[in-house]
């Protein structure tokens, strides 16, 4: 339980130059969640997916490290969103009109395993939230925030005191969650701000929205029996920040998405 837990937690990236395949993955009774994804080339060649062409050819040609297209998510979400598996040659046609032709590129896809049956929870600020699953079974936390999204709550609706309508989130309310109520039948937890902390400005009116899954001792079966041809068996379940060039990556892409 405790090694599909894990799996389901992570958050997954994969990358594919042009011309190579790309894999997502999930493991048994999840499917994939797509978070991010990027098509293009913001960092030199001789970091990631170097050219083809002989060096003395690509010296000549100055290589373009500010391309993307905006159409890479939408690609991803429409080719893997709530599979459990999918594959396909990464190429520049893929995504409508080349960026920067004469420059090899690439994707990088960010990724999370949702299970497939889930609930969902919402405590308004200073409200206490109760978690709890049948004999048995266990909770399993997937995702949690404390603050203030964008389309706020219906059962928590945002009343107009002279305050902007501002997305404020507590960057620990996911940690917090699984060291409450990580393999427990029932747990509870109050939604203030001595709990989570104040991601917000004073005045701001918070709640805390759970989603989590009950569960026994699922088995984290094979999650595919295929692979395709020039990739390795290691990339397509290999957790963020694995290595410090790829975590270097993230960091980039994070803040190209960021200022996007």
């Amino acid at each position: 339980f405790a090694g599909y837990i894990s799996q389901v937690l992570k958050n997954y990236t994969d990358h594919a130059c042009d011309g190579e395949y790309v894999s997502l993955r999930c493991p048994h009774r999840t499917t994939i969640s797509i978070q991010s994804s990027f098509y293009g080339r913001i960092v030199p060649s001789h970091q990631l997916c170097p050219s083809r062409y002989p060096h003395s050819y690509a010296t000549l040609i100055k290589e373009d490290v500010a391309c993307s297209v905006g159409t890479s998510l939408q690609k991803m979400l429409d080719e893997c969103q709530d599979r459990r598996s999918c594959q396909f040659l990464v190429n520049s046609r893929l995504f409508g009109t080349d960026p920067c032709p004469g420059t090899r590129k690439y994707l990088l896809v960010w990724y999370k395993c949702r299970p497939n049956e889930y609930k969902s929870k919402v405590a308004c600020e200073d409200d206490k939230l109760r978690l709890s699953c049948k004999k048995s079974m266990v909770i399993a936390i997937y995702s949690a925030i404390f603050g203030r999204t964008q389309g706020g709550s219906l059962e928590c609706p945002y009343q107009n005191l002279g305050m902007p309508m501002i997305e404020c989130q507590s960057a620990t309310a996911l940690q917090l969650m699984i060291k409450r109520c990580h393999g427990k039948r029932s747990c509870s937890i109050y939604a203030s701000t001595y709990e989570f902390g104040d991601p917000c400005y004073p005045g701001i009116q918070k709640h805390l929205n759970v989603i989590y899954t009950c569960d026994n001792t699922p088995l984290l079966l094979p999650v595919d029996e295929t692979e395709p041809p020039g990739l390795s068996s290691s990339s397509s379940m290999e957790p963020v920040g694995v290595g410090t060039e790829m975590a270097l990556l993230s960091n980039i892409l994070a803040a190209y998405a960021f200022i996007t």
